[in-house]
């Protein structure tokens, strides 16, 4: 078996097929891709709204409630209770298939008939926790997106087994933290990134076991550092405080020093830690694990992405969640004892041989279904005996091939593909495409993408930016009856909504860390911090040092005197070329750091 070229049917780029993915379709029993990797990954992501909330009524029960789908959208809403409950059944919506249209035709009016909760996670496993999305076992959370095993948290995306911690990205056992990306059992780890094991640190990047250090960066097991000097205990009490974030003026001074100091050492060309056989960006403990980015506990895997601490293995082309999974393909948010998923979307909780599934939970051999729930043999909501379901899945497996559905742009769907971008219920704007693949308003349009202008605050602002309290002790207690104005103005792309409030609950923490109040809307919080992650795209380079007294790659290019020559490792790297980064290959950045 060789490897293979073929182009993208969206974007005509050409790609590579490899031996190994050719093992991987036979065994899940699946046509190989027609799109390349990264649309792929774009045309699942487009069905993923982590952040977008639109005001709705539950069809069922009449409450008020925020939705992730917006008015436009066409889709039937309940609330999580409702739709959780038993008092619906999804089998009451079947229909026939029908031989003289494409089947996802047929998928996408089911989509538009039966109920889907407002928003997503596993609302039964929530404590005090409302206004969240994508999460489970969470207590006293607040506007947390992907999130599970919380408490007392808010504003923050991608966190695990944390507490009491704000406005974070990718926090990971932490207690205590604001404004931190990428940390690992931290406390009290503001403004920092890549740190791990680190407490009362400021600023700072990739740290390991440090504490009471600001602005530092490559250092492990120190303490009582600024800008990676060493001072006595006293010296850095006295000199500390010229730097911690006391006011917001200051943390705009400390952050830009700190960024630029930064730049001056070297990063390794990924971020991993206990993985072995890896590519991509942001893998953790994970085994023979490639072209993926910020994944957990993954073992035999390639192009998959935000999959969730909990073993996950034999995947390809597999975005979010996972945990006890393994045998995805081109899945959206399946998990939970999951195997033998295959172009599906949130389908999670004991499931198993389902094709095409939207919204299945503990189903199995279910095909093209909808909001089932604990049921087997399943198309398109109708129930069969095993023959009867057997028999019918082979007809609309070669009815797919021999009509397929095309687009407006006349891309084909056969048997194999995603669900269409088109039948999407998200704009692009407000979907996950959007933060990885960022497009302006003109650009979406023009490649066809549904476009939402999101919501903003229409009521009557009673604090302008420029009079929001610069410093902690500045902050009235009356500052939670307010409605504060986003700096932005509704001008950035970051789904700005212009105004927030803050609550006690947040008062209480800014108080008791020291901190000024944020004067940007949690949205445009978050997108700050994404812009501090790396990008999922990789590029091909070679490690950048030049230490004669490191052992490099190349052994037999000595230089005369004795010297080694640069090292000529190359590798896949997320850091781009055209930035100011200075990347090492592992080895190289484990002798720079010893």
């Amino acid at each position: 078996m060789t490897s293979e070229s073929k182009t993208c049917q969206n974007c005509k780029v050409e790609f590579t097929l490899e031996p190994e993915d050719f093992l991987f379709y036979k065994k899940m029993k699946v046509p190989a891709p027609t799109w390349c990797p990264d649309c792929r990954f774009m045309r699942r992501l487009h069905w993923r709204n982590e952040r977008a909330f639109f005001h709705s009524t539950c069809k069922k029960c009449n409450k008020k409630i925020l939705s992730v789908y917006s008015p436009s959208s066409g889709i039937v809403v309940y609330c999580r209770p409702c739709w959780w409950s038993d008092d619906w059944d999804g089998l009451d919506y079947g229909i026939d298939f029908d031989p003289s249209r494409p089947f996802f035709d047929q998928i996408n009016a089911l989509l538009h008939r039966v109920p889907l909760p407002d928003l997503f996670g596993l609302y039964t496993t929530l404590e005090n926790s409302e206004y969240t999305n994508m999460v489970g076992y969470l207590k006293n959370c607040y506007f947390l997106t992907m999130a599970d095993w919380n408490e007392d948290c808010s504003y923050g995306s991608n966190f695990f087994h944390c507490k009491d911690s704000l406005d974070c990205l990718m926090l990971y056992e932490s207690e205590l933290c604001y404004e931190a990306v990428n940390c690992h059992k931290c406390y009290k780890t503001l403004f920092s990134i890549d740190c791990e094991k680190c407490t009362n640190v400021s600023f700072s990047k990739n740290c390991i076991g440090c504490t009471d250090c600001v602005g530092c960066v490559n250092l492990n097991n120190k303490q009582y550092c600024i800008f990676n000097i060493q001072y006595s205990a006293d010296e850095y009490r006295e000199r500390a405080k010229e730097y911690l974030p006391s006011s917001r003026t200051g943390i705009v001074r400390t952050q830009k020093r700190a960024e630029n100091f930064w730049l001056s050492f070297p990063s390794k060309y990924l971020h991993e830690r206990h993985s072995q056989d890896v590519s991509g960006d942001y893998i953790y403990n994970s085994v023979n694990t490639y072209d993926s980015f910020l994944v957990q506990d993954m073992e035999n895997a390639r192009y998959c992405a935000l999959v969730l601490p909990g073993k996950t293995t034999e995947c390809y082309d597999h975005t979010h969640y996972g945990i006890n999974a393994s045998l995805l393909y081109e899945t959206l948010q399946c998990g939970g004892q999951a195997s033998n998923i295959k172009f599906s979307w949130f389908t999670v909780i004991d499931v198993m041989n389902i094709e095409y599934g939207i919204f299945n939970i503990g189903a199995k051999d279910c095909f093209g279904s909808v909001g089932i729930k604990k049921r087997q043999y399943c198309i398109l909501n109708k129930q069969y005996s095993k023959t009867e379901y057997e028999a019918l899945r082979d007809t609309i497996i070669l009815h797919m091939r021999k009509m397929p559905y095309r687009d407006s742009h006349g891309t084909v769907y056969d048997y194999g593909e995603f669900f269409p971008v088109e039948m999407s219920p998200f704009a692009y704007n407000a979907s996950g495409a959007q933060e990885f693949f960022p497009l302006n308003e003109t650009a979406a349009t023009r490649k066809g993408f549904r476009w939402e202008q999101p919501a903003t605050y229409a009521g009557a602002m009673t604090m302008p930016a420029h009079d929001i309290p610069d410093t902690s002790t500045a902050i009235p207690d009356t500052i939670v009856n307010d409605i504060l104005e986003c700096e932005h103005r509704g001008t950035c792309t970051d789904r700005c909504s212009g105004a927030y409030k803050i609550l006690a609950r947040d008062l209480k923490f800014y108080r008791e860390m020291g901190l000024p109040l944020p004067s940007l809307c949690p949205n445009c919080r978050h997108y700050q911090r994404v812009a501090k992650r790396n990008s999922h795209k990789l590029w091909d380079r070679r490690c950048m040092c030049e230490n004669d007294t490191h052992v490099h790659h190349n052994t037999n290019d000595a230089q005369p005197g004795g010297s080694m020559s640069a090292c000529m490792q190359k590798f896949k790297t997320t850091y781009p070329p055209d930035k100011p980064a200075i990347v090492y290959c592992k080895k190289c950045f484990r002798a720079e750091i010893a």
